[in-house]
C-alpha cells in the first residue's frame, strides 16, 4: 500500500485482508454476498437514501462495478470547500452546472469544514475524516461508533506500511495493536448484523412488491 495519505482514504471503508466469515453465516437468511459486500451494499443504500432526501443524484463511477470507488477520489485530509447553498450557476454553461452539482454532491457525502476525526500513523502520516455528510451518517448507523471504526480500520488497513517503516515484522505489528485488531473485529460484525438485516428487509419489501 502507497505511504501517501490520499489511498489511505480506503481506511473508512472495510480492510479485505481481516475480513470475518463467522458473522454471516449466523443469519440463514443473509444476502449471497461475501460479508465486506453486504456491509458495502448495505452502507451505499444508506448513503444513497441520505443523498436524496437533499435531491442530490448519488454518484455512480463511469468504470467499475460498485459506486464506493468514487469516494477514493477523495481524501479524508481534504475539506470540501466552496459555495453549497444552491446558489444558480451560469444556464448558459452546462459544465459549470455539473462540476457544481459534483461538489455539492461530494460535500453532502463526504462533510465539510473543518476535519473532525484525525489519526497520526507511526509512518508520520495524518489521516482525517469529517463526522457530517451521508457517508459519516451511513458508518455510525452501521458501526454504531464512527470515531472508533475510524481509528480501528486506518490502523489495520496500514499495518504493512508500520512495519516496513518500523523494520519489523508484520507479526510483531499486529502483536502491538491487538487491541484495535480486537475492536475491529467487534464493531465489523456490529456492522456485518445491521447490514444483513437491513438487506433482508429490503429483499423482503421488494419480494412483497413484486
Amino acid at each position: 500500500m502507497p505511504h501517501r495519505p490520499r489511498p489511505l482514504l480506503a481506511a473508512l471503508f472495510l480492510s479485505p485482508s481481516l475480513l470475518l466469515l463467522s458473522a454471516c453465516a449466523q443469519s440463514p437468511t443473509a444476502p449471497a454476498l461475501p460479508p465486506d459486500d453486504v456491509i458495502r451494499s448495505a452502507q451505499q443504500q444508506l448513503t444513497d437514501d441520505c443523498l436524496k432526501r437533499q435531491g442530490l443524484t448519488p454518484p455512480r463511477p463511469h468504470h467499475g462495478n460498485d459506486s464506493h470507488r468514487y469516494s477514493h477520489s477523495h481524501s479524508h485530509s481534504h475539506s470540501h470547500s466552496g459555495d453549497y447553498n444552491g446558489t444558480a450557476s451560469n444556464p448558459r454553461n452546462p459544465g459549470e452546472q455539473s462540476v457544481r452539482a459534483q461538489e455539492r454532491t461530494a460535500a453532502a457525502l463526504f462533510g465539510t469544514g473543518r476535519t473532525e476525526l484525525s489519526l497520526k500513523l507511526a509512518t508520520g502520516y495524518t489521516v482525517r475524516a469529517h463526522t457530517d455528510g451521508c457517508l459519516a451518517a451511513a458508518q455510525r448507523t452501521l458501526y454504531g461508533d464512527q470515531r472508533r471504526w475510524f481509528e480501528v480500520s486506518t490502523i489495520a488497513n496500514n499495518l504493512k506500511p508500520e512495519a516496513a517503516y518500523r523494520h519489523r515484522t508484520l507479526t510483531s505489528v499486529r502483536a502491538e495493536h491487538r487491541q484495535d485488531l480486537a475492536d475491529w473485529r467487534t464493531l465489523h460484525t456490529h456492522a456485518l448484523h445491521q447490514a444483513t438485516t437491513r438487506l433482508t428487509a429490503q429483499q423482503q419489501r421488494e419480494k412483497h412488491a413484486s
